[in-house]
């Protein structure tokens, strides 16, 4: 091996130690800045989240939720943090020309300037581009100059060094791994060893020996003494290597050996190693001694032996092949059965929506023909009062068609997976108020007064736009079969402690038992089952399908000739 290769076998262990430190300085005011955003609440629920992720170290979720943030975020300052964030999670999943691109990405004017000329020296470092890296780190110095951030400054000059060291420029580095090893404190080893192994580095690579040697030695002693394995290993890997180029080879294969026991073992290896020793001693005595008695018996042995093993090996193989086969045939299988079962679910429901189609459009279709031909007669006869209940009439039937293609569509994208569907915590008012207001003219229409009773502090875990799509459902129908100056009555409230309700109660015609019973069977079934004759439409069955995913649950309780009662159960929101 040579020098250069016992540099780059530890060169990049201690920048990762450095970025573990403590949150202190720079990184503490940068942290009570976030929070300050937070606490005022002038940003977004992403952009907190972020900051949160990024506290405790989840660099995936950082990574994400700061991107979403940044969709959002329309102020510099804030865009810079999250630009921040986001580069430090990409630097951790070793991404680091996406961790280039966020830190070019924040402003000149960025308030924690500091910390970003010093992420994008470490950037550069593991790019290898060592001039920007030089650039970067020594800018950060003249922002920095009487610094007590002993992380940061330690981690500049530690970086520094290694750039330096990689330009070859021996004196630079060795004042700057000899500054930062001014600061390490004696109880921190780790530090300690890694600098001292750095420094003996450079100099081994000027072929200082006698300064390099005595420098690996005492880091290799101090390893032997600190619990870390991975120096362990890399002191005595750097002690063979040096002594292998003295030519020491008998101290360097000592070395090896160790070496390879770190690399093995953890506790008590050295013991297990000692008795393999011992035993293939043994057994290679043993063997010299069966050579010599039986020489050609340990040849017809061998060749038996090797027979065997091509033979095994072959069969092996072939058993290999054929497994891999079936696996195939097997993943294949099981993909056409997926398949079969996704086509006869798509033309399952293709079916019904044609029924539906076929079924629910005839009548609205035919009826507004009809309303057409009235609509013509009026008005030949001039007939003002006839021409406008016509058309007030074939607007309702208009709308009425529109609802059934909306539920339609709707269906479809559900069957299919293509509604998106996201449940988040949300106030219920502003939903159900949102809702009304688009039925308040059709009940006007109809002289029908809608009351409301609405708790303002109920919060429901929902995805909000699919239980629009139930409220529209709901209040289309109560509407429909409430006769001329009926009565509508929305409340909500708390069902239990983890439940809360919403509650729409009509004076309309209400639903005959027989059909009742099969509108409140409906929590189970599918397209397949359902008896369109029983009077089970589309819109039932798709407010049944929405409240189960929102793991809610639908009641309809109803009395002919007085109205219906409909309850939907949804899951509480935790404020």
């Amino acid at each position: 091996m040579s020098k250069w290769l016992i540099i780059w076998c530890i060169l990049f262990g201690y920048t990762s130690t450095y970025s573990q430190s403590q949150k202190t300085g720079q990184i503490g005011l940068f942290y009570d800045h976030m929070d300050q955003y937070c606490k005022e609440k002038v940003v977004t629920t992403d952009f907190c989240k972020a900051v949160d992720f990024h506290r405790s170290r989840k660099r995936d979720s950082c990574y994400i939720y700061a991107g979403r943030a940044l969709e959002i975020v329309k102020n510099q300052e804030q865009q810079d943090i999250l630009h921040y964030i986001q580069g430090v999670s990409a630097i951790k999943k070793k991404l680091y020309t996406k961790a280039l691109q966020n830190m070019n990405s924040i402003s000149e004017d960025f308030k924690f300037s500091g910390l970003k000329n010093h992420k994008l020296g470490e950037i550069h470092l593991v790019l290898e581009n060592y001039d920007q890296s030089i650039q970067y780190y020594k800018k950060w110095l003249d922002q920095h100059i009487g610094t007590k951030d002993e992380v940061f400054l330690k981690t500049a000059y530690h970086n520094l060094g290694v750039s330096y060291l990689h330009k070859k420029e021996f004196d630079t580095t060795e004042k700057y791994f000899s500054k930062e090893l001014a600061l390490i404190k004696e109880k921190d080893t780790f530090f300690v060893i890694v600098t001292k192994m750095e420094l003996a580095n450079a100099y081994y690579s000027q072929y200082r020996d006698e300064e390099a040697i005595a420098l690996f030695k005492e880091s290799y002693r101090l390893a032997t003494l600190f619990h870390d394995i991975e120096l362990k290993q890399n002191t005595a890997k750097n002690m063979a290597v040096v002594e292998k180029n003295r030519k020491r080879y008998q101290e360097s294969v000592a070395y090896y050996i160790e070496y390879g026991k770190w690399k093995d073992s953890i506790w008590n290896r050295d013991k297990i190693w000692e008795l393999t020793e011992k035993d293939k001693q043994l057994a290679i005595a043993q063997k010299e001694q069966e050579i010599q008695l039986q020489d050609e018996k340990i040849k017809r042995q061998k060749t038996q032996r090797n027979g065997l093993i091509i033979g095994s090996s072959l069969l092996l193989l072939f058993i290999g092949i054929l497994g891999y086969f079936y696996k195939l045939l097997i993943g294949k299988k099981k993909l056409i059965t997926e398949q079969k079962e996704q086509l006869d679910i798509a033309n399952t429901t293709k079916d019904y929506l044609f029924s539906v189609v076929s079924h629910d459009l005839r009548s609205p279709v035919n009826a507004l023909k009809r309303q057409h031909e009235k609509l013509l007669d009026h008005i030949a006869e001039k007939d003002l009062l006839g021409i406008k209940k016509t058309t007030d009439t074939a607007i309702t039937l208009t709308e009425s068609t529109s609802h059934l293609l909306n539920n339609v569509l709707h269906w479809s994208l559900e069957q299919s997976e293509q509604l998106f569907f996201e449940p988040e915590t949300y106030p219920l008012k502003p939903i159900l108020e949102h809702v009304i207001s688009d039925y308040e003219y059709l009940a006007t229409t109809k002289d029908i007064i809608l009351n409301t009773t609405l708790d303002a502090s109920i919060l429901a875990t929902v995805d909000k736009e699919s239980l629009k799509i139930v409220l529209r459902n709901i209040l289309d129908n109560a509407i429909k079969y409430t006769k001329n100056k009926g009565k509508i009555t929305i409340t909500s409230g708390n069902h239990a402690t983890d439940k809360c309700y919403i509650e729409i109660k009509d004076t309309g015609a209400g639903i005959p038992p027989e059909i009742l019973a099969k509108i409140n069977s409906l929590h189970d079934i599918t397209t397949d089952k359902i008896d369109r004759s029983k009077g089970v439409g589309l819109g039932l069955l798709l407010c049944h399908t929405l409240i189960k995913k929102n793991n809610g649950q639908i009641l309809f309780d109803s009395e002919p000739g007085k109205g219906t009662t409909i309850k939907i159960v949804l899951p509480k929101g935790i404020d």
